[in-house]
């Protein structure tokens, strides 16, 4: 194996970690004495994807863990924060609408915290329009430094100045931060940070840094411990998780290949495989310029416990409009990987991400990706009108799509898409499978809701009892958008 002692260990330095857990003590002395009857009260929202969901279980663990109780009522909190996403225009208009919301609440009690963080703070015009436009907010803090925050809410908490950290660099891979799970039975387990890609019209590696690895013992160990308090299903998390403990010739990035004993992501889900407890193992994102043979052959059953069910993001169907989004596969790659994977595995669930109007779409691009849909015949997709991200190169392309004509192709899209689904229900329609109980139905709260390995969402009559319980249930009515059953005793 190559040496790489010469490598930089991402690593934050365990006196850094001592000295916010100084910090974390100094915080739960103030909030006694400003509060000596009750606890204060804390609401975190999270926006964005399934990595945004997981920084915000730890930041909601640091709260917890510095005497701030969790609460779910927005106006009776004593701290709002906002933790971002930046991958869509949408998401950070609604920031800046709910941050707006928030200034009468700011101006009843001025002691109260108003704090942003995210991949959107990790921009630096972002982070501006927040110092001149939104006085009253005061924490600003990027991706890299959640581990500081109880050191950023002493500063808010004793200084009654603004405090703004976008440090940015390759950042940190921090472990044993306490978190504070939003589920019992399903969890997320991030595996490694940032992404190497640079697909133009993405903003997330100039947000998240370069690719770096968890170790695996310490995967291994957050997974042991999720098993023995009752987790039944993992979802590992990365950028792109099939680069996990890669390191690539120019590879700018980091990673703990030396470390893993050359531990790839197929080596690494074995591994996960073998932890007593976990009855089911999902992951994303997978890119399909990196979805290796031994990746896809995990799926003919040798690992008991993973899902027949993969997310692999294809954006278009188009070679032109794939060269241009820097996404390196072509039309044919990505069609070979996905015949690979039902040869492995003919039953498998596939699903993607398709991005329409990319700049310079034309119709026959489009038409391209609508044969590719039909060719796949995916299980589901998220589909995405194109959303200029400043600072991403495709930003700066002079061939910007009309909205109208967006808007159009969306539709014609979402209409193959959903044909699809609908043909594809029949194959569910009386069949018996296994279904993780999640809980009561938003539709019908006497009833209860589960997925199939799959992914397909099922509601059937049942007991509180069992949830958190893989059970078989008989689909008895299978659609497009709503499946029911009946569990088989």
């Amino acid at each position: 194996m190559q040496e790489q002692t010469a490598l930089p260990r991402f690593s934050v330095p365990q006196e850094e970690l001592d000295k916010q857990a100084q910090y974390a003590a100094m915080v739960e002395s103030v909030l006694l004495s400003r509060f000596p009857v009750r606890r204060p009260r804390a609401f975190v929202h999270t926006y964005g994807c399934q990595g945004n969901v997981a920084d915000g279980e730890k930041i909601k663990g640091i709260l917890e863990s510095v005497g701030y109780d969790l609460t779910e009522e927005i106006d009776e909190s004593d701290l709002v924060l906002y933790n971002t996403c930046a991958i869509r225009e949408h998401a950070q208009d609604r920031v800046f609408g709910n941050v707006g919301k928030r200034k009468a609440w700011k101006e009843a009690d001025r002691s109260r915290i108003l704090a942003l963080c995210g991949c959107m703070m990790q921009q630096e015009y972002v982070a501006e329009k927040i110092k001149k436009s939104y006085p009253y907010v005061d924490l600003v803090f990027g991706t890299h430094v959640i581990h500081k925050l109880p050191e950023f809410l002493y500063r808010c908490l004793c200084s009654g100045k603004r405090v703004f950290d976008l440090s940015g660099g390759e950042g940190n891979i921090v472990e044993g931060l306490p978190v504070h799970r939003d589920g019992t039975f399903k969890a997320w387990v991030p595996i490694m940070y940032g992404c190497n890609n640079f697909c133009t019209y993405c903003i997330v590696p100039y947000t998240r840094g370069r690719e770096r690895s968890r170790r695996p013992e310490d995967i291994l160990a957050e997974v042991r411990e999720l098993a023995e308090n009752g987790t039944k299903e993992i979802m590992l998390l990365g950028q792109n998780v099939n680069s996990y403990g890669k390191i690539k010739a120019g590879n700018i990035g980091y990673c703990y290949k030396d470390e893993a004993d050359g531990l790839d992501f197929a080596g690494l889900l074995a591994e996960v495989d073998k932890v007593e407890g976990i009855e089911r193992i999902r992951f994303m994102t997978s890119h399909p310029k990196d979805l290796s043979d031994d990746l896809i052959e995990c799926f003919d059953g040798r690992l008991a416990h993973l899902c027949r069910q993969i997310h692999l993001p294809v954006q278009s169907g188009s070679d032109r409009i794939l060269k241009k989004m820097n996404r390196v596969y072509d039309r044919e790659r990505y069609l070979e990987r996905v015949a690979k994977l039902r040869e492995v595995c003919p039953e498998i669930a596939i699903t993607t991400d398709i991005i329409v109007g990319f700049p310079g779409e034309t119709e026959e691009d489009f038409e391209d990706t609508i044969d590719l849909v039909k060719r796949v015949r995916y299980d589901s997709a998220f589909t995405f009108l194109y959303s200029i991200r400043k600072g991403t190169p495709a930003a700066e392309y002079p061939d910007q799509v009309p909205e109208a004509v967006k808007h159009e192709r969306f539709d014609r899209l979402i209409e193959v898409i959903h044909g699809i689904q609908e043909e594809k229900s029949v194959w569910y329609q009386d069949r018996v499978l296994p279904v993780l109980v999640e809980g009561p139905s938003r539709t019908n709260k006497r009833m209860l809701t589960g997925r199939t390995e799959s992914g397909r969402v099922v509601d059937f009559p049942g007991d509180p009892s069992l949830i958190g319980r893989i059970i078989d249930v008989r689909i008895t009515k299978a659609q497009t958008f709503s499946n029911y059953g009946e569990p088989v005793v």
